[in-house]
């Protein structure tokens, strides 16, 4: 147990409890710290035979790793003897979505209301993820002055045609229609029975075969049709627009299309970081022929470059702490940003690897 977060065994499931409702159960450092252990106990013990994480308080699954209390310990120097928060956080939850991704039994997501950022580290990289109606799903690293990680970079380029390049740079929110055209969500189910899911999930006759088939009886019972996904009818309109290689080419195709949605998204684009617009679009391009495993350290390395940046603090104190949406990037347009500027973001830098190896 850990404050933020309650993990138990029922019957041969293990069960997390994300437990910051107030915080809609963003996720922080000892949150972090607490769980790796538990899955890694869970991984190794046969009784275990799937994992399900939820989030309390009905509101949301898990709104995001908590970048502000990151941001604010920029302010001063860590206590003796302790890294910065920065890169402790970011080394622990990428460490803990590693597990996750290599943790070799079924891994289900229940995710019923608001998933941003860090929540689809905590549940894209297992094997099934439930959504309801209340979903509320997005990526909105560059207007904060950052980039999708979480291994973003892995897996928006494995979403349809150029719908995570779009994703990825907007911050756009998507329905639980959005989800499932996506891939994101593998199974809809109504939020009014996702307790009953559970229990039929704890209740389930596990036997002697395979985990996963009766992960997959008892979620077939329970699914249901989520409806026509409007991002979908864009399809061709992001395929169009968000193929370039560069931002500014992405902004001018936008403009050439022309519609109200090319309007909306080009003005959208105008309001985020524009140098973490360009470190995103090159990951994002990066991650098409790269495994997860190779885009980690990657990702590592970029957010240890973007939060010593003072983007950074001022996107969290326009989208988190003042809320006024006014950031004042520097440099504070796309033609502004040089590419040796992106180029050192992706630079080794002593102190600021991770490697990560596959659990045996």
């Amino acid at each position: 147990m850990s404050d933020g977060v309650r993990m138990e065994m029922r019957g041969a499931v293990g069960l997390v409890t994300l437990d910051r409702p107030k915080a809609l159960n963003a996720l922080n450092l000892e949150m972090c710290r607490a769980l790796l252990p538990q899955l890694e106990s869970w991984a190794a013990d046969p009784a275990v035979k799937a994992v399900v994480i939820r989030g309390a308080g009905g509101r949301a699954f898990c709104a995001g790793g908590d970048v502000r209390a990151v941001a604010a310990s920029l302010s001063e120097p860590p206590p003796p003897g302790q890294e910065r928060l920065s890169r402790e956080f970011f080394r622990a939850e990428y460490a803990l979505n590693h597990r996750i991704h290599h943790l070799g039994k079924p891994y289900v997501s229940l995710v019923d209301g608001i998933c941003m950022g860090g929540g689809l580290g905590l549940s894209i990289h297992g094997a099934y993820r439930v959504v309801t109606e209340k979903l509320v799903l997005a990526m909105p690293e560059t207007a904060l002055g950052l980039f999708p990680d979480v291994g973003g970079g892995w897996f928006l380029p494995r979403f349809p045609g150029e719908s995570g390049t779009y994703l990825g740079l907007t911050g756009a929110r998507c329905s639980a229609a959005d989800a499932m055209w996506l891939g994101y969500g593998t199974h809809h189910v109504e939020s009014v029975r996702v307790d009953a899911l559970l229990e039929a999930l704890v209740g389930a006759e596990w036997g002697t075969g395979a985990a996963s088939a009766v992960v997959e009886e008892v979620l077939a019972r329970f699914h249901a049709d989520a409806g026509t996904s409007a991002l979908a009818t864009q399809h061709a309109s992001m395929d169009r627009c968000f193929a370039a290689e560069r931002v500014e080419d992405i902004q001018q195709a936008l403009e050439v299309e022309g519609t109200p949605w090319a309007q909306e998204t080009w003005a959208t684009l105008l309001r985020m970081c524009p140098l973490s617009l360009k470190v995103s679009l090159r990951q994002l391009r990066m991650g098409r022929g790269r495994s997860y495993d190779e885009m980690v350290g990657i990702e590592y390395r970029l957010s240890q470059a973007l939060t010593a940046r003072e983007d950074f603090r001022e996107g969290i104190r326009a989208v988190l702490v003042d809320k006024d949406g006014k950031a004042r990037w520097r440099p504070g347009t796309l033609g502004d940003v040089k590419d040796a500027d992106v180029e050192a973001c992706f630079a080794p830098r002593p102190g600021d690897e991770l490697v990560l190896s596959p659990p045996k």
